[in-house]
């Protein structure tokens, strides 16, 4: 047993002292990296890239652009304008973008009408419950008819600065390839609404026959945009593409009174993020393309 006893002290002070060699030539050793790769000849101290195609650096972009929001409850916006932007480097640049156009009623915004307010018939049973309870969001009768109390976006102006943190190449079935770039875009911007006119306490739910009591009026509405551009450049002067624009701000996309005060002001504004889709061509000046060492 003392010998089985003695043994296993020997084992075990013999691996302590393996475990205190190793530390000790890991200390003594020189710095060195897993993945430190000496290159020599004619490739050392040469760029990762070379040759790139500089789309953007010192050059004007400029872009007609057709914008479409998404997620509409009542009405959709298709908005036509352009984007400017100049930019300082390959991967920083600043400019503005505008935009203006129609809109028109949704699936809901059609049944809206139908529905809520032909089919219940109010201006012949305003005693009912449900005509009651929306008189002050819903116009009734002939002189409604045509009317919108709807809100929609009816133009945007949005200085922006971008910046392009990716760029690479596209390729189509391996056959055809392209450059293209991933932008970001944040910025400041106004934009102007329609809206249902102020209806105070008192007197909307005395005029639901009345259709200037359900009609719109413009605001305008400070706030901030942003968002995310696909870009593809087939070729030095020219490239074609996508943005996704988010534009947060709070407006009554209804007209209804939404907190149930029998008024219908700003209290009935609800916030919305507003996601929109932009298409676009877009033309680089001066057409003549920077190359990279």
């Amino acid at each position: 047993m003392r010998t089985a006893t003695m043994n296993t002290k020997i084992h075990s002070f013999a691996a302590l002292a393996g475990l205190f060699a190793g530390l000790a030539v890991l200390v003594a050793a020189p710095d060195a990296t897993a993945q430190e790769v000496q290159i020599s000849g004619p490739l050392a101290g040469a760029k990762a890239v070379r040759r790139v195609r500089l789309h953007r650096d010192a050059r004007f972009d400029i872009a007609p652009t057709a914008t479409f929001t998404l997620l509409d409850e009542f009405r959709r916006n298709i908005l036509f304008g352009a984007r400017l932007n100049y930019h300082f480097t390959d991967w920083f640049g600043a400019g503005l973008w505008a935009a203006g156009g129609i809109s028109y009623n949704t699936g809901l915004g059609d049944e809206l009408q139908t529905k809520a307010v032909d089919g219940r018939n109010c201006a012949d049973n305003p005693n009912t419950l449900a005509c009651k309870r929306t008189a002050v969001s819903l116009c009734r009768g002939a002189d409604c008819l045509g009317k919108s109390q709807l809100g929609s976006i009816v133009w945007m102006i949005a200085p922006q600065a971008t910046f392009v943190p990716f760029r690479g190449k596209f390729s189509v079935f391996g056959k055809a390839f392209m450059d293209a770039d991933i932008s970001l875009f944040v910025g400041p911007a106004i934009v102007g609404l329609n809206e249902r006119v102020d209806c105070t306490k008192g007197t909307c739910a005395t005029t639901p026959t009345n259709p200037d009591a359900f009609s719109t009026a413009g605001r305008v509405a400070p706030t901030a945009t942003f968002g995310l551009g696909f870009n593809f450049y087939p070729t030095n002067y020219a490239a074609f593409g996508a943005e996704f624009r988010a534009t947060p701000l709070a407006w009554n996309t209804s007209g209804f009174d939404v907190t149930g005060d029998d008024a219908v002001d700003s209290n009935d504004r609800n916030f919305h993020i507003n996601p929109m889709v932009s298409i676009f061509a877009s033309v680089q000046l001066p057409t003549e393309i920077q190359v990279a060492d």
